[in-house]
């Protein structure tokens, strides 16, 4: 018994550490923003423009490699997306152009990143996860990101500073190929929790997407993820940009992004947990709600020294991606966990149609008005949002799980 729960741990683990790659490298490009910016005088709005592609197609690549997986088995999928983000990632210096940015980090690397996403990674390892252990494996995966984004960051960062912007993308890239052996041991061979023959949920993928789109509780959870995403990427992508504005040093942007990644994992592996006993629908009501004091409290009430940034980045890591526990828990008790990639896919869609906005309008709005007081207002209203429209979501117990 010992060594299974051993093996559950090393699958949470692999995948986990597969996620920190790619959602890593996708946390540590804003750092070059203003770097691409000099080198080739693109414009802020244009750079955001190819951020904001990025954003979307990241939630675009997952319904679609969601599916993919779902029909053929994620193998090929997450080793093609690994093998595309380094690509991208890695040739990202070669663009000078507005098109080619949004070409290699818009499309092709955020459709790299979209394959070692969550939804893929948290359905490859409940093959292998009893559902017992499912909840806290997911918080274990989730975290893992955070914690690529607590390292990859400031190596970047470092990277960045001892040899330049351009070579510190190479490496950047190449870093992604460490995905590839984890992948290969995490998809090896059969699994006893494999068969999804006795599964809860729609007999086919068209089934199971039609039932979706019918369901209000599973539109309602999608819509206040698209709210998720338009604040958590306005705060990623231009979070340096911010700082540059309070007149304070770019290591604050790397280590704030640190922090974020830092206390993220603290926060994934905390909503593992509670999520077992607690209803995951009232969960995300209290994250969002505390997003948006947070943020409140920070943009109005705070100096904007070093240490407040710290303090702002562990207050909003703690929720930053405990959000993700939860939902891929309701998706799986809506619907089943036969077509989990793809339906979790379909709600990382709108949480990045969000993101897309975040990211987008953030430069827009930098542009029109020399600040960014819009965006943080409209972060706080759509928090509060998110918080309002899980509180109708039905939270029913699978017949599966109400026998067992």
């Amino acid at each position: 018994m010992i060594a299974q729960r051993r093996n559950y741990l090393f699958v949470a683990l692999a995948a986990g550490a597969v996620f920190a790659l790619g959602l890593g490298l996708r946390q540590a490009q804003p750092l070059f923003i203003s770097a691409i910016n000099s080198s080739t005088g693109m414009g802020y709005a244009t750079i955001s423009l190819a951020f904001g592609i990025a954003q979307l197609m990241w939630g675009l690549a997952q319904p679609v490699a969601g599916g993919i997986a779902d029909r053929y088995g994620p193998r090929p999928v997450m080793i093609g997306g690994a093998l595309l983000v380094s690509a991208a990632t890695a040739l990202t210096p070669l663009a000078h152009t507005g098109l080619a940015l949004a070409l290699l980090i818009g499309v092709l690397g955020a459709t790299g990143a979209g394959a070692l996403g969550p939804s893929l990674l948290m359905s490859a390892a409940n093959r292998w996860i009893p559902e017992a252990k499912r909840a806290f494996a997911s918080g274990v995966i989730n975290a893992g990101g955070s914690f690529g984004q607590f390292t990859l960051v400031p190596l970047a960062q470092l990277a960045i500073g001892l040899a330049g912007w351009q070579p510190a993308l190479v490496l950047l890239g190449a870093s992604g190929l460490l995905a590839v052996p984890l992948v290969l041991w995490l998809t090896r061979g059969g699994a006893a929790h494999a068969s999804h023959a006795a599964s809860p949920g729609a007999a086919s993928l068209r089934q199971a997407l039609r039932a979706a789109a019918g369901d209000r509780s599973f539109l309602l959870l999608s819509a206040g993820f698209f709210t998720c995403g338009f604040h958590v990427a306005f705060i990623v992508t231009h979070l340096p940009g911010y700082v540059a504005l309070c007149s304070l040093p770019a290591t604050v942007s790397a280590w704030s992004l640190a922090v974020v990644g830092l206390f993220n994992i603290g926060g994934s592996l905390w909503i593992g947990l509670r999520i077992q006993t607690w209803r995951m629908k009232m969960s995300l009501v209290g994250i969002y709600a505390a997003r948006a004091v947070i943020i409140l409290v920070f943009f109005q009430f705070a100096p904007k020294t070093a240490f407040s940034f710290l303090v702002f980045s562990a207050a909003i890591g703690f929720t930053y991606l405990s959000t993700v526990p939860p939902t891929v828990g309701l998706v799986a008790k809506l619907h089943g966990p036969k077509y989990l990639a793809t339906l979790f896919g379909v709600v990382m869609l709108s949480h990045q149609v969000g993101g897309f906005l975040g990211a987008w309008l953030g430069g827009k709005v930098f542009v029109a008005t020399g600040n960014y007081d819009l965006m943080w207002w409209a972060d706080i209203a759509l928090c509060l949002f998110a918080a309002a429209i899980n509180l109708p979501i039905r939270e029913a117990r699978q017949p599966a799980a109400a026998a067992a």
